[in-house]
């Protein structure tokens, strides 16, 4: 049983600010995003219309790192993502 942090995740998540870039619609469709949180398996993504985010996509990091990402949530302002 893997040991959860004390928000019940499954890997401690530390605060970032780093511009991004989600990519879908096979690189047709690209929304500049922010990530608040990043761990090992997931992040917290500040957009500013997360409605036109599909739950499955590619997240862009400054450094042109590609990731593989799923919707886990979406509120007002964010969404939270697990790596694929």
């Amino acid at each position: 049983m893997t040991a959860l942090s004390p928000e019940g995740r499954a890997s401690l998540r530390k605060r970032t600010l780093l511009g991004a870039k989600i990519i879908f619609n096979d690189g047709r469709s690209v929304f500049d995003c922010i990530v608040r949180n990043l761990s090992d398996t997931g992040a917290m993504i500040q957009i500013e219309n997360p409605l036109a985010v599909p739950n499955s996509f590619n997240l862009q990091f400054p450094d042109d790192r590609l990731v593989a990402c799923e919707m886990r949530w979406r509120k007002i302002n964010g969404i939270g993502v697990e790596f694929v």
